[in-house]
């Protein structure tokens, strides 16, 4: 079952490049996620989906909607997104999702060229979870460095919680770690 998995991630990463803007692969201590964003950083709208395995047997897809633009933070130049992003996991004996809005913005430091950094932060209270989730926060920072026109690495902090509903009740980090990974533009 561990294998299909890890099949299919690599069968989707390869298919990638015939319809996708780019490309994301992460690693924490305990779980890997791939990416794929369908829209460039200068297209309006920016639609994406993703898949974490997480030791243990659990899995989580997510899918991203958001609208972005260019804008600017101070005197650095900055992609925002403000929009939504659907989750849907499962566990052994639990499941849920939920429809979390946020936003994310990537910050880049124009007197080194290639850097950046990135944070985005969703929500989802109860009224907008399902299944085993009462409510869900998802909250990613990271730092990249652009190492060739196409390609940039990437280390930060990856945080995705739910609490649970009756009769569990409690508060589980469904992911959470410190991550390393890289991006492909295409």
């Amino acid at each position: 079952m561990k294998a299909s998995r890890i099949s299919l991630m690599v069968l989707s990463l390869a298919a990638a490049p015939a319809f996708a803007g780019d490309v994301d692969l992460s690693l924490t201590n305990d779980s890997v996620k791939g990416q794929v964003n369908f829209l460039g950083s200068n297209d309006e709208l920016q639609l994406g989906t993703g898949y974490t395995y997480r030791e243990g047997g659990l899995d989580i897809l997510n899918l991203d909607f958001h609208a972005q633009g260019r804008t600017a933070i101070g005197n650095l130049p900055t992609t925002a997104g403000i929009g939504m992003r659907g989750y849907g996991w499962d566990a052994d004996e639990l499941d849920g999702g939920a429809v979390a809005l946020g936003g994310f913005a990537t910050l880049n430091i124009p007197k080194v060229p290639g850097l950046s950094f990135t944070g985005g932060l969703h929500y989802a209270p109860s009224i907008l979870s399902f299944g085993d989730s009462d409510d869900l926060t998802s909250l990613e920072l990271r730092g990249s460095y652009r190492v060739i026109r196409n390609a940039e690495v990437f280390a930060g902090y990856r945080y995705l919680n739910t609490d649970l509903d009756s009769p569990y009740r409690g508060d589980v980090n469904l992911d959470e770690g410190v991550m390393a990974g890289m991006k492909i533009f295409f």
